[in-house]
């Protein structure tokens, strides 16, 4: 065996190389191939940054809506091409680009103060409130009662409050807060959060704690992305499938820029989903996310998909409702009643503007107005009701994802930060056509006061809806096909066709089916791996495993 060995390397008339010349040929090749793919992810993210930080600090959605659109525009096309290069980048520089990038864009977002959502302010306001023990739920920004707590900062004593981000009320004050006639609408965790970050806040440091909040908040949503997608899916596409989530504008402008508590909540859905099992532990986290912002209710049937037992759907629902309610109990015990703020008016408004923006946008293009609403209901409650009986235990985050998408699509919302939970999922679950639901709602945000009269929001969701269904059409098209191809090896047919991505043969075949391009069954592969072991022997004349290691040998 050793001469057979020594003799592959060792022909006539070929020198060996000396020790200490470099590798070339194949191996020197792949090398070279892989530096020039990091150096072309590099390149991108350092455009993507620069587009990041340029972008934020060029104006507002009110003043100058095109500018800051075609800044969102390029940083959206700069992200796409980033997320595919680095697809092809080796599995340990690649995991170091996509932790290097998401704080290389979380930073370039900390460039200047919010300027297309002014909720960071309300956060503030209620984190100062709380600070002077008193319950956000008890009273507006306009009390009396809270006069002392005012600043310069949130109350502008001075000037003609015009300009980004000021509002004067009935009254004659002049506020950055929005809303400020009403209490607060946000649940107790993120009411939490508010104070928390409040407290750890130097004095006059106004906006800048906020959005390092929410920077920690996503690279932290990051780095659990990275551990869930390691330990629960294919470890070679973990960092691909993160960079979905790192490097995403809608991160760096929703989460870090504008500090949307939103992103509290899908860390919160991140760690339920991938990191603990159907049980109190998934609940209580979920039972969180839900006290941050009501849209992770929608990630609760994916939790629960495939459990039959009754006992499961039990331990779940019940320690999420115990979580909220728990979150409650110092709010209630200090506001009462109205404990609930300003949240039931806002759900019925939603920041829809009549006549421009409207609920089930993509509904009514079909129904009478008074049935959209119904059909909408209807049509989510079968959603859940599939999720949660054919739903993959092993991959909750694919139904919270159909659903969670699906809920966005039929209500159209123009807020982008809605869809925040969107693009984690999407990380999780590799769905990329989800991410068209976050740029409509993008488009709608920015671009509305662009076109009075036009149909945006149809128009915006309506594209998103055709590109999610021609994917998974085409997508459940290449997994039949690939399935029957299969199947023909097994009788001796042709091979089958591998997906993009996976390794040839069984073993890449399996590994593309746990990321919802499966092309095979366990019992094709089976058949093929004795198909070619019944090869072996006819051609070697001999059996068993001997046969094969004899090949190996020779």
């Amino acid at each position: 065996m050793t001469q057979a060995v020594t003799s592959r390397w060792s022909r006539p008339g070929r020198a060996e190389p000396p020790p200490g010349t470099p590798p070339t040929g194949p191996v020197s090749d792949g090398a070279g191939r892989a530096r020039t793919r990091v150096a072309v992810t590099v390149v991108l993210l350092a455009a993507l940054t620069a587009v990041v930080a340029d972008t934020v600090r060029a104006g507002d959605n009110q003043s100058d809506p095109g500018r800051v659109l075609a800044g969102y525009a390029v940083a959206w096309t700069l992200f796409a091409a980033a997320a595919w290069a680095v697809r092809k980048v080796p599995v340990r520089a690649a995991t170091v680009l996509v932790l290097a990038g998401a704080a290389a864009v979380a930073v370039a977002a900390l460039a200047a103060p919010p300027r297309t959502s002014d909720d960071m302010f309300r956060y503030a306001w209620d984190g100062r409130v709380q600070a002077a023990g008193v319950s956000p739920y008890a009273y507006p920004p306009t009390a009396p009662r809270l006069a002392r707590l005012r600043d310069d900062w949130l109350f502008p004593a001075h000037g003609s409050c015009t300009g980004w981000g000021l509002h004067r009320t009935d009254t004659g004050l002049c506020v950055r807060i929005n809303r400020p006639a009403v209490p607060t609408i946000y649940p107790p965790v993120a009411e939490g959060w508010f104070l928390a970050v409040h407290v750890l806040s130097p004095p006059g440091s106004r906006h800048k704690p906020l959005q390092i909040g929410g920077a920690a908040l996503a690279f932290a949503t990051t780095v659990a992305l990275l551990r869930v997608l390691r330990r629960r899916g294919d470890p070679r596409r973990a960092p691909g499938r993160a960079a979905l989530w790192a490097w995403c504008p809608a991160v760096a402008f929703e989460a870090v820029d504008d500090a949307h508590i939103d992103t509290l909540g899908v860390l919160l859905t991140v760690l339920a989903l991938g990191t603990a099992t159907a049980g109190a532990r998934r609940g209580a986290l979920l039972g969180a996310a839900i006290a941050v912002k009501l849209l992770p209710v929608l990630a609760l049937p994916g939790a629960l998909a495939g459990r039959r037992g009754p006992l499961h759907v039990l331990r779940v629902a019940t320690a999420a409702a115990a979580t909220v309610v728990l979150a409650y109990l110092p709010y209630v015990i200090a506001s009462g009643s109205g404990v609930l703020g300003y949240l039931p008016g806002y759900l019925q408004e939603e920041g829809y503007e009549p006549g421009q923006v409207r609920r089930f946008a993509l509904l009514r293009l079909l129904l009478p107005d008074t049935a959209a609403g119904v059909a909408a209901v209807v049509l989510l409650a079968l959603t859940a009701l599939l999720v949660r009986r054919r739903g993959d235990p092993a991959r909750p985050w694919r139904g919270a994802l159909l659903l969670t998408g699906t809920a966005l699509l039929l209500i159209s919302p123009s807020y982008p930060w809605y869809s925040l939970l969107v693009v984690a999922l999407v990380a999780l679950d590799g769905r990329w056509e989800w991410l068209t639901v976050t740029l409509a709602g993008t488009v709608l945000y920015l671009a509305g006061r662009m076109l009075p009269g036009f149909p945006l929001q149809a128009w915006a969701y309506g594209a998103a809806a055709a590109v999610v269904v021609l994917a998974a059409c085409l997508r459940a098209a290449r997994t039949r096909l690939e399935r029957g191809g299969a199947r023909g090896a097994g009788r001796g047919g042709p091979a089958p066709r591998w997906p993009a991505g996976a390794d040839s043969g069984p073993v890449g075949a399996q590994v593309g089916e746990s990321h919802g391009q499966g092309v095979l069954e366990r019992g094709d592969v089976t058949a093929q791996m004795r198909q070619h072991q019944s090869a072996l022997k006819g051609r070697h004349g001999g059996g068993g495993e001997a046969g094969g290691i004899g090949v190996g040998a020779q």
